[in-house]
């Protein structure tokens, strides 16, 4: 359980994340994660690295129950957390390559915005539920796998995006079924290990020296709007009636709260939009031809 390191293959780095129910991250997971990125980027055999996660879903953001039950403490923590984790993958010395399946909300946005490459699973969706929850954060990242005006429209509405329609957008590598995403994922990195060492670091550092938004910068610049709403009394608002009708049904004895309901929200997102024949895998040269809609 937490966040685990190994070594499927020669030069390629596998940061696999374990937080069941949902992998709704707490605090201390997201350090953990910056330093697993952090330490695969750094080693010198390595050249490239595969983000994953086990369990329904990818990630769904910060562990809400954490911040209720621990209060302004756990915000702040939650907060440098996910900083700390979003540009531990971006400042990673070599790619990374983000492997979705399931819901993929919140933080997990952050992490696979920033990420170099991503493979997702036809179920995969995307998503900030930040205004059902008290917060804003990680629009920085959603910019980078959306367009200016879907982004917006998924901000405010809270809705998700599928891999499928990520895919049109060019900002998913390939959408494959579920039980084809990790050896896809390895694919694509080996692929990428494959190429030498000192020029795949180089080619990393030059692509993040050209990119036009500082996304450290445009991310800290977010977080101050979640402390603005923690002190006007928003946050804590929005917060306390987050997940209610799911806790009331007894939804919370299995996943909390705030997991939950994220959960619900992709599992139905995932049924309205599951392409009709999931056995052919979208890859970067098969343009899907499905019909877009947000959520």
């Amino acid at each position: 359980m937490g966040v685990s390191t190994s070594s499927p293959e020669k030069g390629i780095s596998l940061v696999t994340v374990d937080c069941p129910p949902v992998n709704a991250l707490p605090v201390r997971a997201w350090f953990e994660l910056a330093d697993a990125v952090r330490q695969s980027g750094h080693d010198p055999a390595v050249r490239c690295v595969v983000l994953a996660a086990e369990g329904r879903g990818f990630n769904a953001g910060v562990d809400i129950k954490e911040l209720r039950r621990e209060g302004p403490g756990a915000l702040v923590g939650a907060n440098r957390g996910c900083a700390e984790a979003f540009s531990a993958v971006y400042d990673c010395e070599v790619p990374v390559v983000a492997a979705v399946q399931g819901f993929c909300l919140g933080g997990g946005i952050g992490l696979v915005g920033n990420s170099d490459a991503i493979v997702a699973s036809y179920d995969a969706t995307f998503g900030l539920p930040e205004l059902d929850r008290g917060a804003l954060g990680a629009a920085t990242h959603l910019a980078r796998l959306v367009p200016g005006h879907l982004l917006r429209a998924l901000y405010y509405t809270s809705r998700t995006a599928t891999a499928a329609e990520l895919h049109t957008h060019g900002s998913v590598w390939r959408v494959v079924p579920r039980a084809e995403l990790r050896s896809a994922a390895l694919e694509l990195a080996r692929e990428i290990a494959a190429k030498d060492g000192t020029l795949i670091r180089l080619a990393k550092a030059a692509l993040n020296g050209i990119d036009p938004v500082d996304v450290h910068r445009s991310y800290r610049f977010e977080q101050g709007f979640t402390f603005e709403a923690q002190l006007s009394g928003a946050g804590d608002r929005v917060r306390d009636t987050f997940g209610a009708a799911e806790a009331a049904a007894g939804d919370a004895e299995t996943a909390g709260p705030a997991e939950a309901t994220e959960t619900t929200k992709a599992s139905q997102a995932t049924e309205s939009t599951r392409p009709t024949n999931s056995a052919q895998a979208i890859s970067p040269t098969t343009a899907s031809r499905k019909e877009s809609g947000a959520g």
